[in-house]
């Protein structure tokens, strides 16, 4: 590219980070005014409750429209293998925040918890949910990794230089601005980010699709071309999967702090289900211009572009399909625009994992449990001292990704399948127990490591019905993400059922209740007790 291409993107990626910085800090600034009168952990984490509708809705959307989502949307769009029909996330995140409002806003907002892993503490004590805080504590480090590769690969293509420079950047700003300011620099921060990322991405649109290069996408979605049709189409023995990796998105989504995090902000209940369902709508829009972008890409003859051949797909490129129809198929000062929307994207998503993993080991671990005097002041500097050590093992992995669309599913498969039940159980089923929990997780973590990872080149131990060998990597067909769901969250009711029979009708003696489920519990209480009881209260 020429030397004053790579000028102005390099200038169009700093004015974006010092702009959002600039806003980050004087959303720290108001921060610090508003814990003169509120407890400063509190300010922090959920933003004192009194977050707008307006800052609410977007700094919910832009935290699921990050980097992983647009450039993982146009790649699977653009994958002959896959295409439009593969593409699940702008329904899943819809349906994710339309059942989050109907079912997980109210029960979490009107008993004013501060995070997500509070209902689970409640119901299985302390340790198991400091063994449950390992889930979403991986998620969010995979999350943070691979926004920031995103940006990584998109600066790599449009500048021609090491991305990792960017990813150094990017991280540190987003760490800067989060740990002075908390949930209020997030939150004011992602209004720009969003508002970035809208018109940035919408300006490339045109000019993608009329570049000489490439026809026109209403044709080549049912005629193959170049490639297969970019519409896709699912065969009858993918099916359940395509339904597995629905149900993962849609309901993986709700059992995650960042989205809570939103919820309990809300000045009230109402208004966090309304924030909740706008949000849903907004994210499926925001998936638009991506899925044009992957279109206008399978629709290109890449020998009539700079970029020549053999095609992305064939140069194994194809997760860097965004960055690569905004070098060749757009204007210099149009790529400048579409960088900018990938850094926001990055950091509007980067900054929510990072203080979500933070706040949950700083108020759920720390305080709760390692030192339960814990001032709000030592409490506040235990979560920045956090972010900035699971932002540099963030930082770190996004050097080695390879695939943001394989590392951002990989990221809440195990929320999926092992915290989506517990929090479920925590919230609807209060009869559960530790031991019911304690089963679920271990069964429900071995499962999901037996059924293998093809991103991680883990072959799978256990072959479900429909099992199949292609090209020497085994797919599993069966729905066993939902599967293992399933399984884990019936385990923890009939465990926690059989528990409370063997304790209550002493079964097994109370003192074998090593985790104390029962042992508090007046109906294990012997009459002569109870009668004691009585006595001492009537005299």
């Amino acid at each position: 590219m020429a030397v004053f291409s790579v000028g102005s993107c390099a200038k169009m990626h700093k004015t974006a980070i010092i702009i959002i910085k600039v806003t980050g800090l004087w959303a720290a600034w108001k921060a610090r005014r508003n814990e003169r009168n509120k407890r400063q952990t509190e300010v922090a984490i959920v933003g004192g409750r009194n977050l707008n509708i307006f800052v609410g809705l977007f700094t919910t959307t832009a935290t699921w429209v990050g980097g992983a989502y647009i450039n993982g949307t146009a790649e699977i769009v653009y994958l002959p293998t896959k295409g439009l029909a593969w593409v699940h996330a702008p329904l899943g995140f819809a349906a994710t925040f339309i059942m989050g409002a109907l079912f997980f806003v109210k029960p979490m907002r009107s008993k004013k918890y501060v995070t997500m892993m509070d209902p689970l503490q409640e119901t299985f004590g302390d340790t198991m949910g400091s063994i449950l805080f390992i889930p979403p504590l991986l998620g969010d480090i995979f999350w943070f990794a691979s926004i920031l590769a995103s940006l990584g690969a998109t600066v790599r293509v449009i500048l021609d230089v090491n991305g990792y420079l960017s990813i150094i950047i990017s991280a540190c700003t987003v760490i800067l601005y989060t740990l002075l300011g908390g949930l209020y620099s997030v939150a004011y921060t992602d209004v720009i980010q969003l508002l970035f990322m809208l018109v940035s991405l919408w300006i490339c649109v045109p000019f993608a699709l009329l570049n000489s290069a490439s026809e026109n996408i209403a044709y080549t979605a049912v005629h193959e071309l170049y490639q297969g049709p970019w519409i896709g189409n699912i065969q009858p023995k993918y099916i359940a999967r395509w339904l597995d990796d629905l149900a993962f998105l849609s309901l993986g989504g709700i059992a995650w702090q960042t989205y809570f995090q939103r919820v309990l902000a809300a000045s009230s209940s109402k208004q966090a289900m309304v924030t909740s369902y706008l949000s849903g709508v907004l994210c499926a829009i925001m998936g638009i211009p991506s899925i044009l972008i992957g279109a206008v890409a399978a629709s290109t003859d890449w020998n009539q572009t700079s970029y020549g051949l053999p095609t992305p797909y064939e140069r194994d490129e194809a997760n860097m399909i965004l960055p690569l129809v905004l070098q060749y198929l757009c204007p210099t000062y149009v790529s400048v625009a579409g960088l900018g929307a990938i850094a926001a994207a990055v950091m509007s998503s980067a900054d929510s994992s990072l203080l979500s993993a933070s706040s949950m080991f700083a108020y759920n671990i720390y305080k709760k449990m390692l030192r339960k005097t814990a001032s709000d002041r030592e409490v506040l500097w235990v979560m920045r001292l956090s972010m900035v050590l699971l932002g540099s093992a963030g930082m770190g992995l996004a050097f080695l990704s390879n695939s943001v669309y394989d590392l951002w599913f990989l990221s809440g498969e195990l929320v999926y399948a092992i915290l989506f039940p517990q929090l479920c159980c925590a919230l609807f089923i209060p009869s559960t127990n530790v031991y019911g929990s304690a089963a679920g997780f271990f069964l429900g973590f071995t499962l999901r490591l037996l059924g293998g990872e093809n991103s991680l080149k883990i072959p799978p131990a256990l072959h479900y019905p429909g099992c199949i060998l292609v090209n020497d990597t085994y797919i599993q067909l069966f729905p066993f993400k939902t599967f293992t769901m399933l399984v884990s969250l019936t385990t923890i009711i009939v465990t926690s059922y059989l528990a409370r029979v063997l304790f209550m009708k002493k079964i097994l003696p109370i003192r074998w209740d090593v985790c104390n489920a029962f042992q508090k519990d007046p109906s294990q209480h012997s009459e002569n007790e109870l009668e004691e009881q009585v006595g001492l209260q009537t005299t």
